[in-house]
């Protein structure tokens, strides 16, 4: 009889134990032996290390590429809360209107295909796109009679990021739009009925019915999304090689792996992926303390 007990209680630790592993293996231990390389200056294939204190830290804070990184992050952040969540929500709430109940599968699917698309494929797709000499986009301004508006859009220092982050928009928001469809999904009826007896227009039907149902999930996306811009690599690194021209498109975690690969200062890049991970975790404080989200 104690056999069976002690089986019995130890069982749930035996669907337990594999997941714990795989955490601890491939997710803890490599995070804590990070912020262990961070204070320490040696190379990727040197076998001996050399502990500098904060030296790395130092260096992070009279790094000018960091600040240009940091910024070109907070453009990624905002642009994404604006498109991404905001227009997503806008999105999602049209097409479960009932005017395009016939329609809203086409739409759905037509919006989020390019998320099932690799983003390596997108960022190609997008370099010809942005070609200045046979591009699409410079050939429409030119149909369009706004051939002054044409330029190289990932060749110029000004507009580099910005077509960057207008790539990661066009991939991405169709994800976000149909975590809202699935929030909107769950919305009793009888709230939209009650408030049209009383008269409410779509657009205060929105306001007033919609958008307090999915607060949840619009904080929740709202913190993925920021959380995701602050750890944006493929676009960049992919269609402005490496953060160009200069650093003027370059992000954190681009600068991060010049450091490690290019430069050859793994302790530097185990620095910044350190600060990456801190403003990561920040977020998501925030999301859990201030915004209260998570509960259901």
């Amino acid at each position: 009889m104690a056999s069976k007990r002690t089986l019995k209680t130890l069982e749930p630790l035996g669907f337990i134990f594999p997941g714990v592993a795989i955490l601890l293996i491939f997710v803890y231990y490599p995070l804590i032996q990070n912020f262990i390389n961070s204070f320490f200056r040696f190379s990727a294939f040197s076998p001996s290390k050399i502990y500098v204190g904060f030296d790395n830290f130092k260096m992070l804070f009279q790094d000018s590429v960091v600040l240009t990184a940091i910024r070109n992050n907070v453009r990624y952040a905002i642009v994404s809360v604006l498109i991404q969540v905001c227009f997503g929500l806008v999105l999602a709430s049209i097409l479960e209107d009932k005017a395009f109940s016939k329609v809203a599968i086409i739409f759905r699917t037509t919006f989020f295909l390019p998320v099932l698309i690799s983003v390596t494929v997108v960022c190609l797709l997008f370099s010809f796109v942005y070609n200045p000499m046979d591009g699409l986009l410079n050939r429409f301004l030119e149909l369009a009679g706004l051939g002054s508006l044409a330029r190289p859009w990932l060749g110029s220092s000004k507009t580099a990021i910005w077509a960057t982050i207008a790539v990661s928009q066009w991939h991405s928001t169709g994800y976000i739009m149909m975590l809202f469809i699935v929030a909107i999904q769950k919305i009793p009826e009888e709230l939209y009925e009650a408030a049209e007896i009383d008269g409410a227009s779509k657009v205060r039907r929105f306001f007033m019915v919609t958008l307090p149902q999915v607060k949840e999930m619009f904080f929740v996306t709202s913190v993925v999304t920021v959380t995701g811009s602050f750890m944006v690599f493929n676009e960049p690194y992919i269609l402005t090689r490496g953060g160009g021209p200069g650093t003027s498109s370059t992000t954190l975690a681009v600068h991060m792996y010049q450091s490690g690969f290019f430069k050859d200062m793994m302790g530097y890049a185990s620095t910044l992926a350190v600060i990456i991970f801190l403003i990561s975790a920040a977020l998501a404080v925030v999301q859990l303390t201030a915004f209260k989200t998570g509960e259901d």
